[in-house]
């Protein structure tokens, strides 16, 4: 085969490529704004008393959400992106504390979900909205501005929670299924933030559709985030039963931290964690 015909095939394969990347990629929607440097705000300053009053509003104690309710509020569905805009302008100087840090991305995490669920609501799932080919994701083409960069969720839990190594973060941040840790009906802040970790990290291990454990069997049925996250408690599955022993109910602890129990993984709720489906299964 000639030189030219060679080139002229592999710029055609080349473009074939492209066209294929483009047409498969879903549109991407970006929130927040671009903050120029000398306007942006250390993070340990951010303020994020929007999001609290707004999540006191909508979310109840089991953290199930009035999304219809936000749907309908033009105002409130502003307030959240002002909060939004506000997370943009986040800055991270050496200074920054690792609380801050924690807060204010577990915090633009759980927020950036709501959004992109208030933009697709009515729906029953957030899986809904997770194309895997074709099409818009929203883990990956619903993204916050910050710092100028673009940020989206798995971005937010993969390439920067996670490596702060807090294992709690998986029972703080909420993908609006049932399945998930509750949502917190208050912000996370720098100040209370190890004892808003431990709330949720117990409140999650109490509820019996997460966490179930039997001592005459000594067999654990959990939540199958301890799988897919597995690394992030432990080297073995021992360890990682130790990492949350002291989460979970006392009856239970000397059981998670023998090292001795088998462990098997429970079903996970893709279902939203929307108050309306519980008022609509509530007997009447």
């Amino acid at each position: 085969m000639k030189r030219s015909t060679v080139a002229v095939v592999a710029v055609g394969l080349a473009v074939a490529g492209w066209w294929a990347t483009v047409s498969l990629a879903g549109p991407t929607i970006t929130l927040g704004r671009i903050v120029p440097a000398s306007q942006q705000v250390a993070v340990n300053n951010i303020d994020h008393s929007i999001w609290s009053s707004l999540l006191d509003r909508y979310v109840d104690s089991n953290g199930m959400v009035d999304y219809r309710r936000w749907k309908a509020s033009s105002a409130d569905q502003q307030s959240l992106e002002a909060y939004l805009q506000r997370l943009s302008a986040a800055s991270f100087p050496a200074t920054a504390t690792r609380e801050a840090r924690l807060a204010f991305w577990i915090n633009a995490y759980n927020a950036v979900t709501v959004e992109g669920i208030l933009r697709e609501y009515p729906t029953t799932s957030i899986r809904n909205h997770t194309a895997k080919i074709v099409g818009y994701n929203i883990w990956d083409d619903l993204q916050l501005l910050v710092g100028g960069r673009p940020y989206s969720l798995n971005a937010i839990e993969h390439e920067v929670l996670r490596r702060i190594g807090e294992p709690r973060i998986h029972f703080a941040i909420v993908c609006a299924s049932i399945g998930c840790p509750r949502l917190l009906n208050e912000a996370y802040t720098a100040a209370r933030l190890d004892e808003q970790l431990t709330l949720n990290t117990r409140a999650f291990f109490a509820d019996s559709t997460k966490f179930r454990a039997d001592t005459k069997t000594n067999s654990i049925h959990v939540s199958p985030i301890l799988n897919w996250f597995a690394k992030d408690f432990g080297d073995s599955t021992a360890a990682q039963m130790k990492t949350i022993s002291p989460y979970v109910p006392t009856e239970f602890q000397s059981l998670t931290s023998s090292g001795q129990a088998s462990v098997k993984y429970l079903d996970y709720d893709w279902g939203l964690n929307d108050q309306a489906k519980v008022r609509n299964a509530a007997p009447r």
